[in-house]
């Protein structure tokens, strides 16, 4: 069986990151974390990949030009890893269009939020103040645009009837660290891919 090779970005603690080594890394389907990059030397997962004997690297912004010159060296890192797929798990930078070009269709990411609905950041607080009963996860493809890559996995998540961010945000948590991992698993077993007539739609294919 051969590796299928992901790099996993991450700028905070690191959760996702910690589900994806629990439940796949090094285990019978093959599938194999070969680096952690951040935006940030400080975050958890750094740590989290160095415990489990994973390279890291740290990309901070203020240590270039510009967006563009920061994900050259962040891709070009990225590319000497190997890898079949790029993993967003509580990645906080948005990626230039030149990056996401360079890796089309090997960067997916994970969104606290039934897209398209609540899109960008704080979207578990924006579905509590409009009211929504329900909220969810969604695992996409990374298009040059803000949460608007074709969808891959969803999964919902109620509200908690008390409106507590806190309690909502436990399970949305706990329906990332479940649904990520799901989703890699597919993606290494081939079974996810673009529909050719619509590349908005993602076909998967049963077991």
């Amino acid at each position: 069986m051969s590796t299928f090779r992901i790099v996993v970005l991450a700028s905070g603690g690191g959760t996702n990151l910690q589900a994806i080594l629990d439940q796949l890394h090094g285990r019978e389907e093959g599938i194999e974390v070969v680096g952690v990059g951040s935006d940030k030397p400080d975050a958890m997962a750094l740590e989290r990949a160095k415990k489990a004997e994973v390279e890291t690297a740290v990309f901070p912004v203020a240590e270039y030009d510009d967006r563009q010159a920061r994900d050259q060296a962040l891709g070009n890192w990225i590319e000497g890893r190997g890898p079949d797929l790029v993993v967003l798990a509580g990645y906080m930078q948005l990626l230039s269009p030149e990056f996401v070009a360079r890796f089309r269709n090997r960067v997916i990411n994970v969104h606290p939020a039934l897209l398209p609905a609540f899109p960008g950041i704080d979207a578990l607080q924006q579905a509590i103040d409009h009211g929504s009963k329900i909220t969810g996860v969604t695992v996409h493809f990374v298009d040059e645009g803000v949460d608007s890559g074709p969808i891959i996995l969803q999964r919902p998540v109620p509200i908690a009837p008390s409106r507590d961010w806190d309690e909502t945000e436990e399970a949305i948590h706990a329906t990332e660290h479940a649904l990520l991992p799901e989703t890699i698993r597919m993606l290494a077993a081939g079974r996810v891919r673009i529909d050719e007539q619509n590349p908005r739609l993602v076909q998967i294919d049963p077991e």
